[in-house]
């Protein structure tokens, strides 16, 4: 039985995101689990996801919000961010969610954010071409 599509189309971050996600080299979008996947071959960023129960807090579903793995060195800093969040499922691999509710969002540090995600999973040619000026306009 498929997953629930739990996103629309016409979701004003999503669209942003879409722009910005499907300008690195070879990315593709694959719905996946009812939710918006980025890939270039493997899975670079999520949009929507949630948190897991704690002995402290709910349960809770994150709509608007995008999914990345950032660098092992920012990781910490980032959680500090009370717009960060460690997601349920993937949260133990080092991924992190930003909340693009809590606050006014900052495009350009969105972009580099699935930046940091993209350089882990994508292929070698791919972050060449990265490197080589092709990305999302948010990065220059």
């Amino acid at each position: 039985m498929p997953h629930p599509i739990m996103y629309r189309d016409d979701d004003p971050y999503l669209v942003r995101l879409r722009t910005v996600a499907l300008a690195f080299p070879d990315a593709i979008e694959k719905v996946a689990h009812g939710r918006p996947t980025f890939r270039c071959g493997k899975i670079f960023g999520m949009y929507g996801g949630g948190t897991k129960r704690t002995d402290t807090a709910a349960a809770r579903r994150v709509d608007e919000c995008v999914l990345f793995k950032p660098d092992e060195s920012d990781s910490i800093a980032l959680q500090q961010d009370p717009r960060f969040f460690v997601p349920a499922y993937v949260g133990a691999y080092g991924w992190l969610g930003l909340d693009l509710t809590v606050a006014d969002v900052d495009w350009g540090e969105v972009a580099e954010l699935p930046d940091a995600s993209f350089r882990q999973f994508a292929p070698k040619r791919a972050v060449a071409r990265l490197d080589g000026g092709e990305g999302p306009a948010e990065l220059s």
